[in-house]
């Protein structure tokens, strides 16, 4: 009987592959961020004082990289505490010893959140981190995406408002004036999307135009007006004479545009038809081809829901949602370099074959509870990104 033998690799043989490069998730993360620039930043922000008194603190990073493991995994406190004790990938990712008296309690990585938002450090170490991968060329800014999400309240409302503002109408500058509250936080408000009324914030964000990169964003209660958020979201996120800006009609206003046009900023805001005044042939050709843009934003907004539980806050007050979305994309943005590599290399193993969307997904280096669906690249310009290439081939920073 002849033996059945076959050239092309299989996934078994891509699964056994993989194995021998001793690498998880995590070491590859640690290896793709220079950690340096944000020990510096932290350490420089949340510096105790002279006459300080107690133990000493733990050091920033290792917190931070905490408060990131509970991103990626959906952990609480509780539950990061207990997984630092016997999952040692952890442990190697944070830098602790294997001694259970280095490893901080849930009370601990509270009160580091908890600086975190006094010291208003998060937006700058969102920079930092982005600036590094646009440094390597993973990130590249042509322009940006603005969107806004609603997020639920941590607490639930305890009454449902009849009158309730409706979602992307202007003029609801009275409906945020009223100061009623239905919960134990008192910065959320109600909003209405069509038959569904909504309780929380609302998540003003940007992500590039190009890979769906989050740059910034911010949160406020979810009855204030798109319109009135444009412009810090502009600010935020840094946006250079000549970039393209693509937002949805809920944004468009005569003065968000001439914000664009004094800014030197393409115009991408849909047109929203007005009372007894309908689109142009013209103002509907330019949006569609704006609504193809933005699936790139409306994919990254998922993702934070989905794959991290962003649907609803898991912290009172709008400081700590905030943190708790810039956490998320800072989660977010090095995760999707990572698995992007990670598809090359399956693309590469494979002799260059275009695998079924859901056997490329099983081949991927993480579990179901920190999956990330990011954008596919229609050609193979990505694969000759230089910062892929290095951390395709395992070199160091």
């Amino acid at each position: 009987m002849s033996e059945r033998t076959s050239s092309k690799p299989g996934i078994a043989d891509y699964v056994v592959a993989r194995r021998k490069r001793k690498e998880c998730f995590l070491d590859e993360i640690d290896r793709l961020i220079d950690w340096n620039p944000l020990e510096k930043l932290l350490r420089k922000t949340l510096k105790r004082v002279v006459n300080a008194v107690g133990n000493p603190a733990y050091p920033p990073l290792p917190m931070f990289k905490i408060l990131l493991l509970q991103r990626w995994y959906n952990l609480s406190d509780t539950a990061v505490e207990e997984a630092l004790y016997d999952r040692l990938s952890f442990v190697r990712f944070v830098g602790l010893s294997l001694d259970h008296d280095e490893v901080p309690d849930a009370t601990t990585i509270c009160r580091f959140r908890q600086s975190l938002v006094e010291r208003n450090v998060q937006k700058r170490l969102l920079d930092k981190l982005n600036h590094q991968l646009q440094r390597r060329g993973l990130l590249v800014r042509e322009g940006a995406i603005v969107d806004a999400s609603v997020v639920s309240s941590a607490p639930r409302p305890f009454k449902v408002f009849d009158v309730l503002t409706q979602d992307r109408q202007e003029g609801n500058e009275d409906a945020a004036d009223v100061t009623i509250s239905y919960s134990d936080d008192t910065e959320v408000a109600w909003l209405r999307k069509g038959n569904q009324a909504y309780y929380g914030h609302k998540i003003h964000a940007a992500t590039d135009s190009r890979d769906g990169f989050v740059l910034g964003g911010h949160a406020m209660p979810a009855n204030r007006s798109d319109t009135e958020e444009f412009v810090a979201v502009l600010d935020e996120v840094d946006v250079k004479a000549g970039e393209s800006i693509f937002a949805d009609k809920g944004y468009s206003s005569q003065l968000n545009r001439f914000v664009l046009q004094v800014r030197g900023l393409a115009d991408g805001i849909m047109y929203k038809a007005a009372r007894n005044r309908e689109l142009t042939l013209s103002e509907k050709s330019a949006n569609r081809q704006v609504r193809s843009v933005r699936s790139k934003v409306e994919r990254a907004s998922g993702t934070l829901k989905r794959g991290y539980g962003f649907c609803r806050a898991r912290y009172l007050g709008r400081a700590k949602v905030e943190l708790e979305f810039l956490l998320n994309a800072m989660a977010f943005n090095p995760k999707k370099v990572v698995l992007k590599a990670e598809r090359l290399r399956i693309s590469a193993f494979f002799g260059g074959k275009k695998l079924p969307k859901k056997v490329v997904n099983r081949l991927m280096p993480v579990g179901k509870h920190a999956k990330l669906a990011f954008l596919r690249s229609k050609t193979t310009r990505k694969a000759e990104c230089r910062g892929l290439k290095e951390l395709c081939s395992g070199s160091n920073k």
